[in-house]
């Protein structure tokens, strides 16, 4: 009897993890939140989406956008924009004013590749190399 309950206990929580675990769907640019359909077509108006991924990690949900000429765009479940990396030089549009003024004032023979907002503030990456991290206002905070 004791077997039969921790075998059950053992496949309840098996199941549980198989649940839980990192799910990756294509969808179409229509599955994408209006919020972030409406934020591609404001400053990427020239770029194509290529692929739309919806993901399910630990219960939250985000999407990744492909879009032409190498930009990747991540948002959350709601439509924010948490993410902008590209090959290229994002658009100025992209970039928080704040942290856009300190870049040009202080690095302006380079410009921004990649911006990230998370929890603990946002962090740019520039062309060549250097991360800078900034609090969520946007204020400076350190070289990464």
């Amino acid at each position: 009897m004791k077997k039969t309950n921790y075998l059950m206990v053992l496949l309840s929580a098996v199941l549980v993890l198989v649940a839980a675990c990192d799910k990756e769907k294509v969808v179409s640019a229509d599955g994408l939140p209006s919020k972030a359909q409406t934020y591609i077509t404001q400053h990427f108006p020239e770029h194509e989406i290529l692929q739309v991924v919806k993901e399910r990690d630990d219960l939250k949900t985000s999407y990744d956008v492909y879009l032409s000429e190498g930009y990747n765009l991540d948002f959350d479940k709601n439509g924010n924009i948490v993410g902008v990396e590209g090959s290229k030089k994002l658009p100025d549009s992209v970039i928080p004013s704040s942290i856009l003024t300190y870049v040009n004032a202080n690095y302006s023979d380079y410009f921004i590749l990649d911006w990230e907002l998370d929890d603990r503030g946002q962090e740019v990456k520039l062309s060549n190399g250097m991360e800078l991290q900034f609090d969520k206002n946007g204020n400076f905070q350190r070289i990464d």
